[in-house]
């Protein structure tokens, strides 16, 4: 007995199905949001014949939209940058394909790899760029759908707006 709580379940609780909760068809938690992240991220043949490398400008593609929210796919050459932007009242996740990006915010920078994930709130500002010799490939997840990336200076004052998701 478990002398932390009193409930026990006798039998197999997956034959109880009217207590599970049905599987959602789209995502609705950031949890879920991460997890489908982490699904497209892993069907390599499903974005990568899409991918490509603009050694004029940054390379995206909307690769999928569902209630509410839109996922891009995104290219970085070596030097190639976002920009120091928020994405207005829209949260994002990030993940890197491939290569490595650097993240810069006002708490520093982190190099994230292959895998890494980054989970951006409404209002937070960031910078992503391309600080390697290899091309880099991510995928973003907006909730709600991006509508507008207000532009920063470095002293994190407001600039242009752009509609270029980063």
């Amino acid at each position: 007995m478990n002398s932390d709580s009193d409930l026990q379940i006798a039998g197999d609780l997956l034959e109880v199905q009217h207590l599970l909760q049905p599987a959602r068809e789209h995502p609705a938690t950031v949890a879920e949001f991460t997890g489908l992240a982490r699904t497209l991220a892993a069907d390599r043949a499903r974005w990568a014949p899409l991918v490509r490398y603009d050694a004029t400008t940054r390379w995206y593609h909307r690769l999928r939209t569902g209630p509410g929210y839109e996922v891009w796919l995104l290219s970085w050459v070596p030097g190639q940058g976002s920009g120091a932007h928020g994405h207005g009242r829209s949260s994002g996740v990030l993940t890197v394909l491939k290569g490595e990006l650097t993240e810069r915010t006002e708490s520093g920078s982190r190099i994230l790899v292959p895998g890494a994930q980054r989970i951006l709130a409404p209002g937070s500002v960031h910078e992503v760029v391309n600080d390697a010799i290899e091309p880099a490939v991510s995928l973003h997840i907006y909730y709600p759908g991006l509508t507008e990336m207000p532009m920063r200076s470095a002293s994190c004052a407001p600039a242009a707006q752009d509609v270029v998701p980063a």
